[in-house]
């Protein structure tokens, strides 16, 4: 497949290295997961950064909301959190004999879900409707959530004490899963020597507004994904379902969000027409999570779905 000719407005592909740009001025060292977690937000998914403490999964979601503009809150998941902790609740008014809805913190742009599976699976599927959704049901009336809307969570691997294991149900509503990592030796000296990066947030400023963000997620959804790249990415899809070392195939869910990550993708790199070099670039963050071996254990996701994109070939 040849390179498309350039059609984008001018100014989108500046723009998205500014954004990227700015981040990387509080999160070093790690452009490739930045830019992942920007083409989530782009294709209007939530993102799951799982990682062990201390190597910036908070940070990294304060950043991209403080960048882009959007408000931000911060709610820590605890083994005692409830569902109205997050949804918010009704409460008796007797001067009108009438129940009032006090929103949640979830009633925000971007809720960073800190270590959510220290919380139960009742407290984890309270966010299942407003993730899918974009609204929240109580009391027999329904709430709509901000736009745009997302959940970043932030989990510790399952080894630690104290956590949960997130259903399939949850991680399918994510549309990426990734891992920061240790930084490198140059990253890790910038961070000795630099400010702190909670201070050098305060003063972060915005790149965009929530409206031109809306306005980057209607380009991505036009990115043009011709017939052929849909051929590849329904052949993705046929390979988990008859491939025996998976315990059970990708839904048609999971093609659609690798097709809209892939968009998003393709946008950053100032293309309007998706490639398969876009698809293998998203794969293990938006299938690595949604795909299950066969038997206890089994390969690390990376190197499994490095596997499945080695065993179908480009149309």
């Amino acid at each position: 497949m040849s390179l498309p000719q350039e059609k984008l407005s001018a100014n989108v592909r500046p723009l998205l290295n500014a954004i990227i740009e700015r981040i990387g001025q509080v999160i070093l060292g790690k452009e490739p997961q930045v830019r992942l977690a920007l083409a989530c937000m782009l294709a209007r998914g939530h993102l799951l950064i799982e990682d062990l403490p201390g190597v910036g999964k908070t940070t990294l979601a304060h950043t991209l909301a403080q960048v882009l503009g959007l408000e931000f809150k911060r709610l820590q998941f605890t083994s005692d959190l409830l569902p109205a902790d997050i949804l918010g609740v009704s409460i008796y008014q007797p001067q009108t004999s009438s129940f009032t809805f006090h929103p949640g913190p979830i009633f925000t742009q971007v809720l960073l879900a800190d270590e959510i599976n220290r919380a139960t699976p009742k407290t984890q599927s309270a966010l299942l409707e407003a993730m899918e959704e974009r609204q929240v049901s109580a009391e027999g009336a329904t709430h709509r959530l901000p736009e745009p809307f997302f959940v970043i969570a932030t989990q510790n691997p399952h080894h630690l004490i104290g956590t949960f294991p997130l259903p399939e149900s949850q991680l399918d509503r994510f549309l990426m899963r990734i891992e920061l990592g240790y930084p490198d030796r140059a990253a890790e000296r910038g961070l000795l020597k630099g400010r702190d990066r909670r201070g050098l947030l305060e003063t972060l400023a915005a790149v965009i507004d929530p409206p031109r963000l809306v306005t980057l997620q209607q380009k991505v959804a036009r990115v043009h994904a011709a017939d052929a790249l849909l051929d590849y990415v329904q052949n993705l899809l046929d390979a988990t379902r008859h491939a025996a070392r998976f315990a059970e195939g990708l839904s048609p869910r999971a093609g659609l969000a690798l097709l809209a990550a892939a968009r998003a993708w393709a946008l950053l790199a100032g293309r309007d027409i998706v490639l398969p070099e876009d698809v293998q670039a998203v794969a293990v963050a938006v299938i690595g999570h949604r795909l299950r071996p066969v038997g206890a254990g089994g390969e690390p996701r990376a190197q499994l779905v490095q596997r499945l994109i080695e065993s179908v070939p480009i149309p």
